[in-house]
């Protein structure tokens, strides 16, 4: 019996020996699966991140692409009421009409250009644009402006839609008193631009200038030829085409001889 107990003293001896001698925990797996968890969060972070700044700029291109095509529109547009003024009829889904009856005139007729702009007929005279300030002109101060700069700037596009004939549905409202932009097909019964935040718009200016001509057999704008002193007239077009928001605009200029 005694030889027995001791062998269970030893056994309990030997035991606690072993206890004694385990190694400690100091939980670092924890820490680095921590440590993990903190990279990958902020890797996802940064990577939706530039998701979204990706499909920010290409959305922001877009929209700049949909003005751009919205003011070329425009141009086209500003050309064909140039070009089918003189006919003084009433185009197909067209809001307004520019003349009552037909006229000998190629283009406008130089007593509709208005400094007001009226219809969008921009008048100014020579040493009016001499005397332009783009750092000085402003919505209270247009003397120093042109027609085509925006609004703040003096600028004579009227903004406020409601002042000017209806594309979308179409209406004759303010044909005769509104002034500034002329909105896509007002004249030329072109259809409304779907899915824009606000329909194209022109304004037009008339230029006469002495020797400059463009004849059927001449390629280019010459100041020689038949009836060199006679007086020509040109018109600049300025467009503006919006994109889904109004804060995306797109401005474009051209010269066009009828």
């Amino acid at each position: 019996m005694q030889y027995g107990r001791a062998s269970m003293a030893g056994r309990k001896q030997k035991t606690g020996a072993t206890l004694l001698h385990r190694p400690r925990q100091n939980g670092v797996a924890l820490v680095v699966v921590l440590l993990f968890l903190v990279a990958i969060t902020g890797i996802s972070l940064w990577t939706a991140r530039q998701s979204m700044l990706a499909e920010g700029m290409a959305r922001n291109q877009m929209d700049q692409e949909v003005a751009r095509q919205a003011a070329e529109s425009a141009l086209r547009d500003a050309e064909r009421d140039i070009d089918t003024a003189s006919l003084g009829q009433m185009a197909n889904s067209a809001s307004c009409q520019r003349n009552v009856a037909p006229s000998d005139n190629v283009g406008f007729n130089p007593a509709d250009f208005t400094s007001d702009c009226a219809k969008g007929l921009c008048l100014k005279d020579d040493a009016s644009y001499s005397a332009t300030d783009w750092s000085a002109a402003a919505a209270a101060n247009q003397t120093v402006a042109e027609p085509w700069w925006p609004t703040g700037k003096g600028g004579l596009w009227g903004d406020d839609p409601d002042d000017k004939p209806g594309r979308v549905p179409v209406t004759t409202a303010n044909c005769g008193s509104f002034t500034g932009g002329v909105p896509l097909g007002t004249y030329t019964g072109v259809p409304a631009i779907q899915g824009v935040s606000k329909q194209p718009e022109y304004v037009i200016e008339a230029f006469h200038r002495k020797n400059v001509r463009m004849n059927l057999g001449e390629t280019q704008v010459t100041s020689s030829g038949e009836k060199v002193n006679q007086w020509s007239t040109m018109y600049r077009i300025t467009a503006r085409g919006f994109g889904y928001s109004q804060r995306t605009q797109v401005v474009l200029q051209t010269v066009f001889f009828p």
